[in-house]
């Protein structure tokens, strides 16, 4: 039975400096300038982002010591970018998002100790171990998961973005997806549902320059992600992911633009991962010089830390005292991990489809 819906008409987005329309040849924005932050902001960004880093070292750290098995891909680098979108979000919009999910849960507000747990294929995890490091879900935090095939989510972020569409509730789905997951045949699927219907997703690329590890200028025949949508009407526009400012500001703009009824949007995430694809990847594709020089230049933590640091709102001492309560926060989380018991045997047969 085909869908029917009364359509919605869209009102200009006035946060965004361009709004294309259908008969423009070029559907790249430009991206606002970073977001003000007060002090208020400033302390939550660092400390959301330095939440994401210490619990994702733990888990590091567990991994090389055998108690987490599986695969295991950390979000080291990258934090700014789930932290920024969420400064945009309310009540009711989802996020969905691949395999290296670790950071958008802490971020969505999930608790460090049922995400560890899961790690760790214990019973107090979110998915009561049966999930481990890319299948965790919370529906009261508006999570839909990470997801192990790639470019999978796409799909189903497209989903909830209908959903919404269809129920009128005013709420954005933000489907997160990497610079290689953007050449799946699936993704261009969603992206001409999605703008056929108008429908309200935040297409978000993280592009971390390598995808599993070829280098994006080897794999795509084009690297500017944001026009990926330009042949489906979608305008995208790229964003500086280290700089949690400039996420937010973005972020924004595009919540703005789709609640006000235009459809979807792409943000390419010019971002950078640390650490391998995931914790088997030696990583030799790169040089160290590289990765240090990222790490000097535009470390996403470090620069608040700086802001905060020169315009005097903390000294070193505050901020040594914030990473000491993160580190207890995840060193509690990684006890719990190891000493909640391990799902009983009857679990094999609970939660499954029929």
């Amino acid at each position: 039975m085909a869908v029917q819906k009364a359509s919605k008409k869209p009102t200009k987005a006035s946060r965004l400096k361009q709004t294309p329309t259908k008969s423009d040849s070029n559907f790249k924005m430009v991206a606002p300038k970073p977001s003000n932050f007060s002090e208020e902001q400033e302390f939550k960004a660092y400390r959301d982002m330095l939440d994401i880093r210490r619990f994702e070292e733990k888990a590091g750290q567990l991994y090389g010591m055998g108690v987490i098995g599986g695969f295991c891909h950390l979000y080291i680098g990258q934090e700014a970018v789930v932290t920024g979108m969420q400064t945009a979000l309310k009540e009711g919009d989802q996020v969905i998002t691949a395999y290296r999910d670790h950071g958008h849960m802490l971020a969505c507000g999930m608790d460090a100790k049922g995400v560890m747990a899961e790690l760790t294929g214990r019973e107090g995890g979110y998915s009561r171990g049966k999930g481990g490091s890319m299948h965790m879900f919370s529906k009261e935090k508006n999570f839909y998961g990470g997801h192990g095939i790639v470019g999978a989510q796409v799909s189903l972020g497209t989903g909830l973005g209908f959903a919404n569409w269809y129920r009128d509730n005013d709420n954005v789905s933000l489907a997160y997806f990497g610079d290689g997951a953007s050449n799946q045949g699936q993704v261009y699927e969603c992206f001409n549902m999605a703008s056929l219907w108008k429908l309200p997703v935040i297409f978000i690329i993280e592009n971390n320059r390598y995808a599993m590890g070829t280098a994006v200028s080897r794999a795509s025949a084009l690297t500017d992600f944001s026009q990926r949508g330009a042949s489906f009407n979608i305008p995208g526009m790229q964003v500086d992911g280290m700089d949690v400012r400039a996420v937010a500001a973005a972020a924004e703009a595009a919540v703005a633009y789709c609640r006000d009824g235009n459809g979807p949007i792409i943000l390419e995430m010019q971002t950078y991962r640390y650490r391998g694809h995931s914790m088997s990847d030696p990583a030799k594709y790169r040089t160290k010089d590289e990765v240090q020089k990222m790490r000097a230049e535009s470390d996403p933590i470090e620069q608040v830390k700086q802001r905060l640091l020169e315009s005097g709102l903390a000294d070193e001492d505050k901020l040594k005292a914030i990473d000491k309560e993160v580190r207890a926060i995840v060193a509690e989380a990684a006890d719990f991990a190891q000493t909640s018991p391990e799902p009983a045997e009857a679990e094999l047969y609970t939660d499954i489809l029929k």
